[in-house]
């Protein structure tokens, strides 16, 4: 695939990484792509590079447009090597270049590759004219780094956010309305849930500064360039910041011997029954990062895990420790579990979902050994007050 021009002498210009499968703990399997922005004004602006292993496939589609040594500022907007991993080397064949940046991200740019370049610092609210064009930039801390920011040009109605509105997709594809709405919305509910999720104050905030911005597309540094569903796409970030969910429930549980598996398939039952949707995934067959999503859609979690050696089974363990990082917040909790003598599993778990500051409305559910159809009616109609709960 060669540069793509997005508009008159701006160039998409970055690498799909169509083999990538994990990214950091998060899985990815549709891939990836690092997006990267040529501009060719009276001065020539590369905005972002990609990881270090597709950096000839980064000068390859420069080269489509000019000679790379041409570039007059290279602008790095997130120091995280995915983006940052190709500086050195475009910093080699434009060693002319000026760096654009935070203040922090100088600081990390030095820390990461040890390097003497010459910088431009910008601050939010700067702007930096390059002939017919002007860079005006923002500053987006916790988005999702603290030294992360926003590439504005007003003239051209773009927003180059960097991470921000991303999704982990490699594709042939490069804009929303050619890939489709629902997988663009749904790969970035992965994207937010698994990257963005415990930044939603600080994703308010750069909203309320957008919504001050003429934008007619949006350019950010993975996957598809939105420029048909902006309003959708903002709209989803809105709800995902402010934790709003619908009033549906989602339960995830591991089982030993299958009576961890009743219980839940018990609450599931109540929860129909009163009218309320639910999704249920097990550890044994879902990766946490895949599960994570459900939450932005269910305003009730119920979590369940039976006892081992006095404590949660470690796939419950690691799941609620990816969920405490992540800091879902204004969800109804709910702890269930089975035991043989000990107990503490469940119990666990409970602590754990209070500790979240979720509500928790009713008392945990911890049956011994087998449940019984007694135990298992008991929790139906645990599941059928929290259907009421949910639409109350």
């Amino acid at each position: 695939m060669r540069a793509l021009e997005l508009k008159k002498g701006i160039y998409w210009v970055g690498a799909i990484d169509w083999d990538l499968r994990n990214f950091h703990g998060y899985l990815t399997p549709r891939g990836s792509t690092y997006n990267a922005y040529l501009i060719v004004d009276e001065k020539i602006v590369l905005v972002d590079t990609v990881k270090q292993t597709l950096a000839e496939e980064l000068l390859s589609r420069i080269r489509d447009i000019i000679d790379p040594a041409k570039i007059d500022y290279l602008v790095v907007n997130h120091v995280e090597s995915d983006h940052s991993g190709s500086v050195p080397r475009i910093m080699e064949v434009a060693p002319g270049a000026k760096i654009v940046t935070s203040p922090r991200a100088q600081n990390g740019l030095q820390r990461y590759y040890k390097k003497e370049w010459d910088y431009i610092l910008v601050n939010s609210g700067d702007e930096l004219k390059i002939g017919v064009r002007t860079l005006k930039f923002l500053h987006m801390p916790m988005v999702h780094w603290p030294e992360s920011m926003a590439t504005y040009i007003p003239e051209e109605k773009l927003l180059l956010p960097n991470d921000a509105f991303g999704q982990h997709i490699a594709s042939v594809e490069r804009f929303d309305d050619e890939l489709g709405w629902e997988v663009a919305r749904e790969e970035a509910g992965i994207y937010y849930a698994n990257i963005v999720y415990p930044y939603g104050n600080q994703v308010n905030k750069v909203l309320d500064a957008v919504s001050q911005l003429d934008v007619d597309m949006i350019a950010p540094s993975h996957g598809v360039i939105w420029r048909a569903h902006i309003p959708g796409i903002i709209s989803c970030y809105q709800k995902w910041a402010n934790h709003e969910s619908p009033a549906k429930a989602l339960i995830i549980y591991d089982t030993m011997w299958g009576s961890t598996r009743k219980i839940a398939q018990a609450l599931q039952d109540g929860l129909e029954e009163g009218g309320v949707p639910v999704t249920v995934r097990c550890l044994q067959t879902n990766h946490i990062s895949r599960i994570v999503p459900d939450l932005l859609y269910s305003k009730a979690v119920l979590i369940g895990s039976p006892t081992l050696n006095n404590g949660m089974l470690p796939t419950v363990a690691a799941m609620l420790t990816y969920l405490k990082g992540l800091r879902p917040k204004n969800k109804l909790g709910f702890a269930f579990g089975s035991y043989g003598w000990g107990g503490q599993g469940a119990k666990q778990v409970l602590e754990v979902i209070k500790e979240m500051g979720w509500e928790v409305p009713l008392e945990l559910i911890n049956i011994q050994y087998a449940p019984n159809e007694k135990d298992l009616e008991q929790v139906r109609e645990a599941g059928r007050k929290l259907a009421a709960m949910l639409k109350s």
